[in-house]
């Protein structure tokens, strides 16, 4: 009777080494003998016991966090800068056999270059063409990680810490840079101004009874207001023609 249960406790280790299943993203890279002969999976996997031996690996999209790194600027402005980097395994034989560890060598890449790339930009490029930062990691890292079966499919740089000096002097630049618009759109008001009340006074110099006419108005608008006292100035050209006539007389 123990006989019979070492043998069903022996066969259940050997069907359990035997018998492997896979997820639909994993796939199982096949050691015969310590030779890497075979990709299977996903699905039902049968192995030799003790002859073969299967390390899977996932083919998802990872995304990897790059811890912050202290990056000096073309222009020698000191920060610190963090990134996100997608990629996914695109070749599990290569990830097993042409690197130890896929993943800490990717990150390990992904530091560097992050550092290098950073240094080669000033800082007005650094935050406003984020976009070409990032493609440029991204082509670089995708480079050196084909070799190893991956694929970078991805990288942004997620966040930078500025000093709070360098902080304080941008704050104060934006802030001048606000004061310089509001002065030349005032300016730029001005001289609008000027040009209509140029041209109005050319209209209404070549027409006399206008120009009376927006005399009118003006004594109008000011009439309106009762707390104040107007002193009413008799145009000569309306008592003109009254002085000519009496002068015939």
């Amino acid at each position: 009777m123990e006989f019979i249960i070492i043998l069903l406790v022996v066969g259940a280790i050997i069907l359990s080494s035997m018998v492997k299943i896979l997820n639909e993203w994993d796939r199982g890279v096949i050691l015969r003998l310590g030779k890497a002969v075979d990709v299977r999976g996903p699905g039902l996997i049968i192995l030799i016991p003790f002859v073969e031996r299967m390390i899977k690996v996932d083919t998802r999209t990872i995304a990897m966090d790059v811890k912050p790194q202290d990056v000096i600027t073309k222009d020698n402005v000191s920060m610190q800068v963090n990134a996100v980097v997608y990629f996914k395994v695109i070749s599990p034989m290569e990830a097993i056999t042409k690197i130890e560890d896929f993943y800490f060598a990717t990150s390990q890449l992904s530091q560097t270059t992050l550092r290098s790339v950073m240094g080669q930009y000033p800082l007005d490029d650094v935050l406003e063409h984020r976009d070409k930062i990032n493609g440029a990691l991204q082509g670089i890292l995708d480079k050196h990680t084909e070799a190893w079966g991956i694929k970078v499919t991805m990288v942004e740089v997620k966040q930078i810490d500025l000093p709070k000096e360098m902080q304080r002097a941008m704050a104060r630049e934006a802030e001048a840079e606000r004061e310089r618009r509001a002065k030349v759109i005032s300016a730029d008001g001005e001289l609008q101004r000027a040009e209509k009340l140029a041209q109005a006074s050319t209209t209404l110099s070549s027409s006399p009874s206008a120009l009376q006419l927006a005399y009118l108005q003006t004594l109008t608008e000011i009439a309106g207001d009762k707390t104040n006292t107007v002193i009413f100035p008799l145009p000569l050209d309306l008592v003109k023609p009254f002085i000519e006539l009496e002068r015939k007389n």
